[in-house]
């Protein structure tokens, strides 16, 4: 019986359409073991997240975590580029009026403490890779990459500062970034072992409130023509 036309376009979209459907679950498993690798790398680190901990959590396979991703290592670098990728994702929806300066960077500056917070997994990732002196991350092709979108975001709202000759001239972003990075990020990290030093509880709401604007503050009256204009932040 010859085929038609019809019959024979039938057989191709239902051929073009397999491929697809292998792509997909190949992606669905990449991101599972991605995901539970962020968990596990999150609580034990590099050195004791173990790669069948990490399958189980997948609800795949070791041999499929070696297929995919080659080795631990490799692995590890991945789930610390996610992390930063998925950061720059949450930042580039951050939204900026690009009319008043402050508002732009208190928004900014608010973005990256909330941001912390909400995403633990981000700082334990960053403090095990770290402990290892950053030599995964030094490997990566990408880590770079990731970085110049959110220096970016801040240079253009201090160059609409200086614009409007609100911020002072002479500001790196990188340095205002880093500003605002740190003083979020070492709260963050080291709230438990601080509220034990200093006798009080640094994750309580009130004291998570005050320290927001707190640093908000500081990063403003850092970057203002006129320092004195902003209120400092309640005790």
């Amino acid at each position: 019986m010859a085929t038609t036309s019809s019959q024979r376009g039938a057989t191709g979209t239902a051929a073009a359409k397999k491929p697809r459907v292998r792509e997909l679950a190949a992606q669905g498993t990449q991101d599972s073991i991605l995901r539970a690798a962020t968990k596990i790398f999150a609580k034990h680190g590099f050195a004791g997240g173990r790669i069948d901990q990490i399958s189980k959590a997948a609800k795949s396979h070791d041999r499929m975590i070696y297929y995919y991703f080659g080795n631990k290592e490799q692995l590890f670098i991945a789930v610390i580029e996610d992390t930063y990728r998925r950061f720059n994702d949450a930042e580039s929806k951050v939204v900026l009026n690009m009319e008043n300066p402050v508002d732009d960077l208190t928004t900014l500056v608010r973005f990256m403490w909330n941001y912390y917070q909400q995403n633990p997994e981000f700082i334990t990732l960053l403090n095990s890779e770290n402990l290892h002196r950053g030599k995964h991350i030094s490997k990566s092709m990408r880590a770079r990459e990731y970085s110049s979108p959110a220096i970016s975001l801040m240079q253009t709202v201090l160059e609409q500062g200086v614009a409007m000759k609100i911020f002072r001239p002479e500001l790196r972003a990188r340095d205002i970034y880093l500003m605002s990075a740190a003083l979020a990020y070492f709260y963050l990290s080291n709230r438990y072992t601080l509220s034990s030093f200093l006798g009080e509880d640094l994750g309580a709401k009130e004291s998570l409130d005050h320290w927001e604007k707190f640093i908000t503050s500081a990063v403003i009256r850092q970057v203002l023509l006129k320092p004195e204009s902003v209120p400092a932040a309640s005790p």
